[in-house]
Order: C-alpha cells, then structure tokens, then sequence
C-alpha cells in the first residue's frame, strides 16, 4: 500500500504538483523517449563544464539487492523502483520522499523501468512488480481500483493452462500509445515455459485489447516454421527488453527472444518465427507490418537484448527514418523502418549442421555486410590471456580441450563448445544512444566468452530431485552445482547459507537473472531441494563421478521404487509399462507373483527363457527390487517424472539432451581468460556504417593498481546522449564509476565513484532552468561488491 503523506509534506506534494517552468525538460518514457533513442537536447551541461559536476541529492532506500532502474522525471517528479521493487516518486530537485507504494510481495527480479500516461487530466504510472501490472494514480500512488483486479493485472492470466503454475514477469516496462499499454515479459528459459505473447491492455480499465502470438497458432502467418501444434506446448518467444514506437506512424517495435529450450531445439524443429525477431506490429491492433529473424532455430540463446533504436538517417541525399537494432553476438543491424528493408546488406550464410541425434539447426544465418561487428567473433589462441605466464598456460591448455569455430557452431555432444561473445553479449539490455542531429549510435558491450555442451539425459540412472535439477537448474548452476561465479553461483552447501524455507521461495519467485518457477509443486519442488541441499546421494564432497553418483542415487531408493525403475528399463519393451504384456508373444506380468514364487522369479530373472534373455548381471538390489515390484499386490508405478526430461511434471515434452552448464572461461584468478579488452563504447555513423571510434569501459581497481589500466570490464546498463556533446554512463560492474566522455572523440571528461556500482542507464532533466543527471547506484552484478537502493543526481554548481 502507499505510504501516507505526511503533514511536513503537503506543501511538498502541492508544489511538486505544479507544471514544470518553461525552463524545464523531463524523462518520461524509458528510453527518454518512445523512440529509445537515450537522447536529450539539453545542453546546460557541455564539454566545457562538466568537469564542474557536483553531487546535488542523493536518496537512499536502505536495501539491498541492487537496482537496474532508469527513473522517469515528468514535471518535478522523478518516479522510480528501491531494490525491493516498492515504487517511489521524489522530489526531482531535491530527492525528498513524495510518497511510496508497496504492493505487499518483495520483488527480487529486476525492475528497469516505469510507463507514465496521462491524458492531460488524470495521470497514471504503469508499474510491474514480478507477474503483476499495477496502475497507480500518479499524485499519490494509490492503485486506480477500476483497473484491472483491484488495480491490478496478472500477467500470468490466460496465456495457456492453470495460470498459477506460469511464469511471467516484466523486467522492462510496457510503452504507452494513446490509452494502450504494450507489454512483453520474461518466461522461463526451460520446459514448462508459457508462450511470449504480446498484449495490449487498456490503461483505464486493464482490458485486453489485442494480443499477438509469437508462436503461432494455426492458419497464422509462420505457424509452418514450428512442428504441428507447437504453439501447444513451445514456450517463450518473449519480449522480455522492451518496445520502441513510431507515434507518428503508430507502428511498435518489439524484439523477442529465443524459445525454449534454449539450447535444444529438437522438439521445435523449424526456424521458428517469431522467435528472436524484430516485429514491426500496428499499435492500434497488433497486426504484422513486417519482421526480421536475427537467428533462425535459435540453440545459442542469441536473444535481441534491448528495443531498437528510432533515428533518421541520410543516405544519397535523402533523410530515411531507420531502426538501428543491437545483438547479443555484436552485430548492429540498420532498417527503413517504415518498410522494414536493411540499410545496409544482409547476407543468408551457411553455418555446419548439428550431428547432435534430433536436432535439425538451419542451413543459414543472417549476417550484415555493415557495420563491421562491435565485439570479437571467435575466440582464437592468439587471444588468450597474457596477463601473466600462469594465467596465460591455463588459458592454453583449457582452451585446448574446447570447440572453437566462431558464430552459429553447433553445441558439441560432451564436447565443451565456445560461444564469444557469451551469453551477456555484446550488447545487453540497457541499449544504446542516439545522437539523431548526427545519426550516431553508441553501444557499450561485453567481451567475454563462455563454454557449454550438450549431453545425454539418463533417466534410469538418477533421482526425481537431480533430474529436475537438470531440467531447470544446471542450464546455469552447472551439473555439478558449482556456477559459474560471478554470473551464475555456486549451490555448493547452498542449504548453509539460506534456509530451506528461502530456498523455496527463491525458486518460487525468482531472484536476479534467475526467472520463478511456480511449476514446481509438491514432491518435485521438495526434491529439488534436497538435491541442491545435498547434492547426488554419497557423493563425497561432489568428487563422486556423475554416473557414479547417479546410480548411488537410483538404488538408494525403497525397494519397491528401485524395482518399478528397474523394471522399466529391462522389461518394459516387451511386457509393457504397466505390466499388461503383448500376448500371445509377450505374457503379462500383472499377478505374476501368484503364478511364481520368489525363487522361480529370481531364476527367471539370471536364466531367461524363451524369448527372454538372461539378465544376469543385474546387481542383486535390482532383481531384489523388481521382485518387490512384481509380486507386490498394489505395484506402484515407476517415478512419474522419469520421462519428462526437461519438464518438472510428466505433462512436459521429454528431451533427449541436455545442457551441462554455462561456465565462464575465467582464469584461476577470477579474470577472463581473454586479451582485453573486456567491455568496450563504440561510437558508429549510422550514415556510412563507420566506426568513429571505440574505447575500453572500466577497469578492475586492483589491476589498475598494478598499472594495468583500460582492461574494460563486464559493463550493464546503457548510455544517454546528450545535445552538450556529452555521452554518460555507468554500467561497468567492478569499479564502480559514472563518467562523461565528449561524444565527438570517446574522450574522458569526467568521473566519479558511486556509493555501489551503477549498473543501470542513467537520466537527466532539467528543472527551473537547472539540469540534472540522475542514475542507481544499485551494485549487485559483484558478488564480493556491495549493493543498495540509492539514486544519486549530479549538476553544476
């Protein structure tokens, strides 16, 4: 609920809810504007002052858990989230407390943005916190009651099946256009995930006003790039980055990401529309325009990562209204975006197939001809680590042990394959800038690469706790628990550091990049959290050898249960899964134990007969366990999710594969096992497709200590531009800083540290002829970093 007002701040609340003076400017869409352009003509603060910046408010919600939020400023308010996703408006010259409302439910998902509409009478602020979309009246922050459900929507709402067992949250915010909010949101990366649908929702009342399907049903465009009724059971081909949108020509641009499973595809064989595509969608109904597929039949998890950038550019004497859209694998696309052609060529080229039993990758993949790509493309010896002899050695020998072939090469089959740039790009969710009086693009990216590999699923051989733990954890968590620290932790002695009860809830809910996983119910939840308590029964200290460890896990079941698995590995070929045989060639076993006794079963079982062959290498528990099954007047059925391969109940599509884990190609030392640099700003003309230039962003401070300094660093978070000539951003992870660089040169004017690292795209506005830049200092990505809820806002003396 809103925190009331209090008395002090009735005067406050009055005068914050003045108009803002002609001498003002604001922030009100994520992005600065429908365009997602990060652009602001504001120039107060130029090349020639900057250095003069001082810290002017700085608000702190005392959490902790980090920030990605962009804040919005309309009028003299700035609207924003505190890490626990409670929403907050403040007073934008001053950073005094307005009001906040807290929906109840602590969010641990990021929240990177809020949508303001008003119709010039009544405004509202459109807030998600985890699968809910609130409206909220903008003077006081009270959910509008005639919205929704008590002003509220759950997104988890018709979509597909019991909506209480789905997963969708908003990490970026919806667009307005006229009296619509658009959403996406994030799904799952795993079986079960629900479908990506894009949906319009009324702004007064919450009514569905027109939905797009991005998995397509039946007699719709690209339903014939999926098998047969995949829109069923396929999942995600989500918009979890956000929207940018051509008011003018009421045209919105979504960008989706890949469909589960991400890194397996041989259930969706196809190429998958609308999967990681860029759709051009009417505005006022949701139909096509027109699209363009980055990555056909996606198994690398190529999402498009932030919405397209809006800009006009100039082309043989004429001005061309463009979308410039970012990848996660560092290529830049450029498109009229009215008509949806490239500005620059694009060219279908072959990639190797996948020899991965069931999987069927496509023939081509779309490459531009220009720009030239803004991150490395494969990782190669010449670029391992030289930092020092001993980083340098251990690079060399563990990338001797990978597959190295660059973009699109199939995941090897327990084969650790290099995906450069790794999953976190290149470009990521905070986007880029546009400098649209120049047509410029600037795009911070990652460099660093990571390995994964495919390997067989046996179900036979492990418990319900380790299977479903392979199925929605060890994508990032690793077979083995370990992580891949910093991105994904380690679950090692998890169950020492929270309690079983957090434990669950954090599954339930999701916490940072970690989506929820509702789906998980009853015995399947209570497994998995045994297994990632525990680890594979009598494994010591997981030194135990993953079959090893899976068969301790098999037989270290009640009789009964082993047996009901045993027997449909060995018998249920020819004797059916429920025992009822195939006569006259294959008996019946259903009271079996009334035919024979104990001793002539476990005869049988090591001699065969006829048509059955001995089994008489059977451990004794296995035939001491089948006999149990067999003979017992009630035989329960083996584990029902023995099956279901990447599905936490046994409804789901059974895989074959699975991923072992994402791992980072870190060296001992915790730094990547990569030359610098590790996270760049580039600066490129949208005009020519040339670069204007390219700079490393960030440094780690104790490297720089040493004297190796521009190393760059893991960077989240985009850039503004400015029309004072000035880029700002945060986003580098390790050294905490927010800096100003000249626009034209990439040269560093400013910097300054930030109470934690300012992983998120800053702000800035003007009020009473005074400009502000504004960003959260969040931290959160570090894990020996700290973290908070602290907005801090800078200007001139």
């Amino acid at each position: 609920m809103p925190i009331a007002v209090r008395p002090i701040l009735l005067l406050l609340l009055l005068a914050v809810s003045r108009p803002a003076s002609a001498q003002s400017a604001g922030w009100p869409v994520y992005g600065g504007h429908a365009a997602a352009d990060h652009y602001s003509s504001l120039s107060q603060i130029n090349r020639s002052n900057v250095q003069q910046l001082k810290l002017a408010w700085q608000f702190d919600a005392g959490e902790k858990g980090g920030l990605e939020t962009t804040p919005l400023i309309v009028g003299r308010v700035l609207y924003a989230y505190t890490a626990n996703s409670k929403v907050i408006a403040l007073d934008a010259a001053t950073g005094q407390l307005i009001w906040q409302f807290d929906s109840g439910i602590k969010g641990n998902s990021p929240e990177r943005g809020l949508a303001y509409w008003t119709d010039g009478n009544e405004s509202r602020i459109l807030a998600s916190v985890t699968n809910f979309l609130y409206a909220l009246n903008a003077q006081d922050g009270k959910p509008v009651p005639d919205f929704g459900e008590q002003g509220r929507i759950d997104l988890r709402k018709n979509l597909r099946g019991d909506y209480r067992l789905q997963s969708v949250q908003m990490t970026s915010p919806g667009i307005i256009y006229k009296d619509l909010i658009i959403v996406g949101g994030r799904n799952p990366e795993s079986h079960p995930s629900p479908p990506g649908d894009v949906r319009a929702f009324d702004v007064h009342t919450g009514a569905e006003r027109w939905r797009f399907h991005t998995i397509p049903h039946p007699g719709e465009f690209g339903y014939e790039t999926w098998p047969k009724d995949a829109w069923t059971y396929s999942g995600a081909a989500n918009n979890w980055a956000g929207m940018s949108l051509d008011e003018k020509r009421g045209i919105v641009y979504v960008p989706t990401g890949a469909p589960t499973f991400d890194f397996y595809g041989a259930d969706r064989v196809g190429n998958n529309l609308f999967a990681d595509t860029l759709l051009a969608l009417d505005a006022n109904t949701g139909k096509r325009i027109w699209h363009f597929q980055g990555v056909h039949h996606d198994i690398w998890d190529r999402d498009f990562p932030a919405p397209p950038a809006l800009v006009t550019i100039r082309r043989n004497g004429k001005h061309i209204d463009a979308a410039a859209q970012t990848t996660k694998q560092g290529y830049l696309f450029l498109f009229d975006r009215v008509t949806g052609k490239p500005l620059f060529p694009v060219n279908e080229r072959p990639f190797p197939r996948s020899n991965i039993p069931g999987e069927v990758t496509a023939a081509t993949q779309p490459v531009p001809v220009a720009p030239e790509p803004f991150a490395r493309q494969m990782l190669t010896e010449d670029l391992l680590t030289q930092r020092t002899p001993a980083a340098h050695e251990w690079a060399a020998k563990t990338f001797s042990t990978y597959l190295s072939g660059g973009q699109f090469i199939p995941t090897g089959l327990d084969k650790e394959t290099v995906v450069f740039p790794c999953f976190l790009g290149g470009a990521e969710w905070g986007g880029p800038a546009v400098d649209p009086r120049r047509g410029i693009i600037y795009i911070n990216s990652n460099e660093a690469a990571c390995v994964i590999a495919l390997t067989e699923n046996k179900p036979g051989r492990s418990s319900t706790g380790e299977r479903t733990y392979h199925n929605q954890c060890s994508i990032c968590h690793g077979d083995k628990r370990t992580g891949s620290p910093p991105t994904y932790p380690s679950l090692i002695e998890v169950g020492k550091r929270l309690s079983h009860v957090e434990i669950e809830n954090t599954i339930m809910q999701g916490k940072g990049r970690m989506p929820a996983f509702p789906a998980l119910q009853g015995e399947y939840m209570q497994a998995l959290i045994k297994f990632v308590e525990t680890g594979p029964a009598n494994s010591e200290n997981d030194n135990t050898s993953a079959d090893d460890a899976a068969k301790a896990a098999y037989t270290n079941q009640d009789p009964q249960s082993h047996g009901a698995n045993v027997y449909q590995d060995k018998c249920a070929t020819c004797h059916g899964e429920r025992r009822e045989g195939k006569p006259p060639v294959f008996p019946a076993l259903t009271g079996v134990g009334q035919r024979l006794t104990t001793d002539q079963l476990q005869d049988r079982i090591r001699k065969g007969g006829k048509l059955m062959p001995a089994f008489g290498s059977l451990a004794d528990t296995d035939v001491s366990g089948l006999i149990a099954y067999l003979t017992a007047q009630n035989p329960i059925d083996a584990d029902p999710d023995r099956d279901a391969l990447y599905s936490s109940t046994a409804e789901g599509a059974p895989m074959k594969y699975r991923i072992t884990g994402s791992n980072d190609f870190i060296d001992p030392d915790g730094y990547p096992g990569i030359t610098p640099p590790w996270g760049t700003l580039n600066a490129i003309d949208l005009n020519t497709g040339k670069y204007l230039w390219k700079i490393p962003l960030g440094e780690y401070p104790e490297l720089a200590a040493k004297g190796l300094t521009n190393t760059g660093t893991e960077n989240y978070g985009g850039p503004i531009v400015t029309a004072g000539d000035l880029l700002f951003i945060g986003a580098t992870v390790y050294d905490k800083k927010f800096r100003a660089f000249d626009s034209h040169t990439g040269k560093l004017l400013w910097e300054t540290p930030l109470p934690n690292a300012g992983v998120a795209t800053p702000a800035t506005y003007m009020i009473d002829g005074k400009q502000y830049v504004v960003i959260a200092a969040g931290g959160g990505k570090d894990p020996k970093g700290t973290s908070g809820s602290v907005y801090q806002a800078f200007t001139l003396p």
